[in-house]
């Protein structure tokens, strides 16, 4: 007999696809309607300018929908709010406050810059240092190294850890969002060890919020898979790398997350990688940065640049996966 825990799981995850499913198509009409559509770059791909116009913003359905389903089920399920539970959404949402207020100005206010980068960094390091804060309370600064299993105790060095954790992976995320279903079908890989991390360790708190995002983003993967209806925007992408953290953070597996989430750890080194060498020599390493676009124009398509990242991303997973559990 299935533990009663478990079909509540089943439940909220299968009610949280349902919606995505019913409430997608009238979001995509909607923000048609309001004129809230993606800008390329003119300095981008010529083959993404027919993806002018189509609707941004995206993400707030895979913010608001999981956050409200496991807030409201929290009444009446074994699934309570509690510190763990309550960094992870904080995260998640004031994330994705900050990204919806980048793509407001560069959607609404006709400014490509968007938000300027010092007050989007600002942003992103006070919301890193609350969560610090939050979770310190109550928990250890050590970390475990997988392989070795030994746990060390950083002090105040772990308040730098998880600073980069948080203002990093909220970057690296943000830039993997560049191709139809990239950016998400990336983070449903990323996020199946967690899930799998939390249910060892007994947070099923933790795994069951894992596991309604995950299918809230296989919801909205429906409609942005090539061609996309619908681009999560900065406002789903920051809210994603901010989730993905705080969920490391409260597991204790910081250092796994580098490992899981080297696709992203790689987009954001491409460009750090392209910006330094430029300035140095005026040249190039890669075609284009992020890395995806260096494949695009080595002549990859976008769908064959898209399944060859899920491959690694699927490795990169279980290799973390298993040096999470053994």
């Amino acid at each position: 007999m299935l533990n009663s825990n478990y079909l509540w799981i089943a439940f909220m995850c299968v009610i949280t696809l349902v919606i995505m499913l019913l409430i997608m198509p009238g979001l995509i009409d909607y923000l048609h309607k309001i004129k809230f559509g993606q800008t390329e770059r003119e300095e981008g791909l010529a083959s993404h300018k027919k993806k002018n116009g189509t609707p941004t913003m995206g993400g707030l359905a895979f913010i608001i929908v999981p956050t409200l389903v496991y807030v409201v089920c929290s009444f009446f399920t074994p699934f309570k709010l509690d510190m763990n539970t309550m960094i992870i959404l904080l995260a998640f949402v004031g994330y994705g406050v900050v990204g919806f207020i980048d793509d407001y100005i560069i959607v609404v206010q006709k400014n490509n810059e968007g938000l300027k980068p010092k007050y989007k960094y600002l942003l992103q390091s006070i919301l890193a240092v609350v969560f610090f804060l939050l979770y310190c309370r109550n928990s250890t600064t050590d970390i475990w190294i997988p392989l070795l299993d030994v746990t060390i105790d950083l002090k105040w060095f772990y308040f730098i850890l998880v600073y980069f954790m948080f203002t990093a992976e909220t970057n690296a995320v943000n830039l993997t969002d560049g191709l139809d279903g990239l950016c998400a079908g990336q983070m449903v890989i990323a996020l199946i060890p967690f899930a799998i991390f939390a249910f060892v360790q007994g947070v099923n708190n933790v795994a069951c919020l894992i596991l309604i995002v995950i299918f809230a983003l296989l919801g909205y993967l429906k409609f942005n898979k090539h061609p996309a209806q619908i681009f999560m925007g900065d406002t789903g992408s920051l809210a994603l790398g901010g989730f993905i953290a705080a969920v490391a953070m409260v597991l204790k597996q910081e250092i796994l997350l580098i490992i899981i989430g080297f696709v992203f750890v790689a987009e954001v080194c491409s460009v750090i990688i392209q910006v330094t060498y430029y300035k140095k020599t005026h040249k190039r390493i890669f075609k284009m940065a992020p890395l995806h676009h260096h494949f695009e124009m080595c002549g990859w398509s976008e769908q064959k640049v898209v399944s060859r990242f899920r491959l690694v991303g699927v490795i990169l997973a279980v290799l973390g996966l298993v040096l999470g559990v053994m």
